[in-house]
């Protein structure tokens, strides 16, 4: 038996690909907007970071 025999048994299963289809979307906006309005002096700390050797 395939696997889609036994998703077409759950009721409601056609919800999962669309909440995670908009869980997936709010993340990349809300990234993609913190990347925008973060200044410029936190981005060049945060690249910083690994290259730093303060023990």
């Amino acid at each position: 038996m395939k696997f889609t025999y036994y998703l077409e048994k759950i009721s409601g299963v056609s919800i999962y690909p669309i909440i995670s289809l908009l869980l997936f979307v709010a993340f990349f906006i809300i990234v993609t907007l913190w990347v925008i309005r973060t200044d410029k002096q936190t981005i060049e700390y945060i690249e910083n970071l690994p290259l730093e050797n303060d023990k």
